[in-house]
């Protein structure tokens, strides 16, 4: 997966930056909400529980871009061959998501935090580099 961004536009949303749809947004960011209110990890039967409810259709979730007054639920869906193609596959590779394949549990992680570091630094070593001559 490739992230593109602009430097002088940054979003303070991640999803906004990592997804290029908004409803890959929202279902990620639902997501990552389910999984922190149970302790941040999630087996293997919740998250197909998860992408089976939004297939069929059937998860309400409580749409935030409204005032506190106004709130409304909303049904959210998503095909569910996509959910993993799309979202969990991505958050998996980029190190937002965690899987422990002997306790066969989803985990929310702070790789992605490490690797965007190791990112940096990867580019401040190739800017430091003489030129080479060719």
């Amino acid at each position: 997966m490739v992230i593109l961004f602009d430097q002088f536009n940054l979003p303070e949303d991640p999803f906004k930056i990592i997804f290029a749809t908004e409803q890959q947004q929202v279902v990620a960011k639902h997501l990552v909400e389910y999984m922190k209110s149970n302790r941040g990890e999630i087996n293997k039967t919740e998250m197909s529980v998860f992408a089976t409810q939004l297939h069929e259709g059937k998860m309400v979730v409580q749409e935030n871009r409204m005032p506190p007054i106004l709130k409304k639920t909303v049904t959210l869906s998503y095909n569910k061959r996509q959910f993993y193609d799309r979202i969990l596959t991505p958050m998996k590779t980029m190190g937002l998501i965690d899987y422990d394949m002997y306790k066969k549990v989803y985990r929310l992680s702070d790789k992605f935090n490490k690797l965007m570091i190791r990112m940096g630094l990867l580019w401040l070593r190739e800017i430091q580099q003489k030129p080479v001559r060719s």
